[in-house]
């Protein structure tokens, strides 16, 4: 069985910039060794992407804090997981879960036996959604996510989300 690692959003606004936390900037060095511990070709990862119409969008409405704007630096792979990050597969996603990634996941599931282990930032947002949406496409295909590897908007929504995960049938490890 193939095993590949999903790296959510490790972006400068999430870590230590327009959105940034202590418990983001805490799992930088899991995250690194994590990505480490896969082959490049088993690692894919997400970026945040939006435009400077943010605050125009749902989002931008609920969340009135400009981030992760294309081809600004807190919308950058920090850079020394983005050096960690050069061969692997990277997907924009305008929302807090990937379409495109979830669909590709789905047709390699198709071809081969595969499992998911998500890692990254926020865990509470972009780490359960698109742990969720995985598993509402590919509920046969084992899902997990390393919790000392993400961190959320605070440590209560952090947990929160990995025993609402849990609940859904995905693994937790890490903890």
């Amino acid at each position: 069985m193939r095993k590949l690692l999903i790296v959510i959003d490790m972006q400068n606004d999430f870590i230590d910039a327009a959105l940034g936390t202590s418990q983001a900037v805490s799992i930088v060095e899991a995250v690194k060794e994590k990505i480490r511990s896969y082959p490049p070709e088993d690692v894919i990862a997400t970026m945040d992407t939006h435009t400077d119409r943010y605050p125009e969008t749902q989002e931008g409405k609920y969340l009135p804090v400009p981030h992760c704007i294309k081809g600004s630096k807190g919308w950058q792979i920090r850079p020394d997981i983005a050096a960690l990050l050069k061969d692997a597969r990277i997907y924009e996603k305008p929302a807090f879960g990937s379409i495109q990634l979830a669909s590709d996941l789905k047709e390699l599931s198709g071809k081969e036996e595969i499992r998911l282990e998500l890692i990254g930032l926020c865990t509470d947002i972009c780490v359960v959604c698109n742990a969720l949406l995985f598993k509402a496409m590919m509920p046969e295909v084992p899902i997990c996510v390393d919790a000392s590897c993400c961190a959320g908007v605070t440590p209560g929504k952090h947990l929160a989300a990995l025993e609402t995960m849990r609940s859904c049938q995905i693994q937790i490890i890490g903890e």
